[in-house]
């Protein structure tokens, strides 16, 4: 099995990163390949609406500037995704939200190709913004008819500064209670 995660930060080693190479010593603890893509360094390039996607019916978005048609190869191939994001403006950042826009309509357009995988969003946030950026995620998944695990509160890690979302005892042990219940509902779904 494999896990695809998706880092919407543009910041390099930033609280993304950690949560997310958190949740990847758990995956790899249990036998489940993973793999970080870095989307948030990327000028992911938003939807143009024009509906090529239902046209072509090739996996693919038109636009090939981008990794996005790369990614959405990759994603393919795993039974589970993860979009971690930080809180920019109380949202996702601009990179994530064109992946999900573009991914979104792919997916849909492709005999909907997300459907009965293992979702799950994750969110870096120094104070306010978190819910709606996990909210936003989490849409995606569910539109698309992915399964999506919780953990024991929402998934989220509070840090500022980079590096100090490390310190947030209580944001990492969400992402371990999210990696177990992720382990447990892909174990359950491929056996």
């Amino acid at each position: 099995m494999k896990i695809t995660l998706l880092n919407g930060s543009p910041r390099k080693n930033g609280n993304t990163q950690i949560l997310l190479e958190r949740m990847c010593q758990n995956f790899k603890a249990a036998d489940i390949k993973t793999e970080i893509l870095p989307l948030g360094r990327h000028n992911i390039r938003g939807c143009l609406g024009c509906g090529q996607c239902k046209k072509n019916l090739d996996e693919k978005c038109i636009q090939t500037e981008d990794p996005l048609n790369e990614y959405l190869k990759i994603i393919k191939h795993s039974e589970g995704l993860i979009i971690g994001s930080p809180v920019y403006f109380s949202g996702v950042t601009s990179q994530v939200k064109a992946f999900i826009d573009r991914c979104g309509y792919v997916a849909r357009a492709n005999n909907d190709m997300l459907k009965h995988k293992v979702g799950a969003a994750v969110v870096a946030v120094r104070r306010a913004g978190a819910l709606p950026t996990f909210n936003s995620i989490n849409q995606l998944f569910l539109i698309s008819q992915m399964f999506v695990p919780g953990s024991r509160y929402w998934n989220l890690g509070l840090g500022g500064a980079k590096g100090t979302v490390s310190q947030d005892e209580e944001g990492l042990e969400t992402m371990d209670i999210l990696s177990e219940n992720m382990v447990h509902l892909l174990q359950k779904l491929h056996n």
